[in-house]
């Protein structure tokens, strides 16, 4: 199921892709149903920035995720991807148990919004732009569960988003 995301920011560019991947920015957010990340993975390489998180959903699961789960714990590894010099990157999931079966995979924009900001990441405002789809793989109930995850994928961008602006 495809989404779309758009969030603005009070400060130019290169801060939010430094504070977006920023191990100690995002193992302290409190995102809804979710516990705190668990830091997989950190890279800084040249304009290239990678951050890997861990995530184990802690929210009420309807009955038929609980019976496709089998007892098991819902977690999954989030990588976020950012480009310095482009401001654009990607952001993937897939669960760890069985990533072939749900995943999902967007790409990432950081544009200034013409109020000042330069090409080289100055300025004084910037949006961020998330386009991307979620797929769940399971015969008979993997539309139904999509279109369930999708809000509440969107709401915790939502989250970040704010706790982003206040940061900055």
């Amino acid at each position: 199921m495809h989404f779309e995301v758009a969030h603005d920011f009070p400060a130019a560019r290169a801060r939010v892709v430094d504070l977006l991947s920023d191990p100690d920015f995002q193992t302290g957010l409190d995102l809804p149903d979710l516990s705190r990340p668990e830091v997989v993975d950190h890279e800084v390489d040249g304009t290239a920035r990678v951050l890997r998180l861990r995530y184990e959903y802690v929210g009420q699961l309807d009955p038929v995720a609980r019976k496709l789960l089998s007892g098991r714990r819902l977690t999954w590894i989030q990588e976020l991807r950012l480009d310095t010099a482009t401001f654009e990157g990607t952001l993937s999931f897939s669960a760890e148990a069985d990533p072939g079966r749900l995943n999902g995979a967007a790409s990432v924009v950081i544009d200034g919004d013409g109020s000042g900001a330069r090409m080289d990441g100055g300025g004084a405002r910037s949006q961020r732009r998330i386009a991307g789809d979620l797929h769940v793989r399971v015969p008979v109930v993997g539309g139904t569960a999509e279109r369930r995850i999708v809000p509440g994928l969107v709401r915790r961008l939502d989250v970040e988003a704010a706790a982003l602006t206040k940061a900055l």
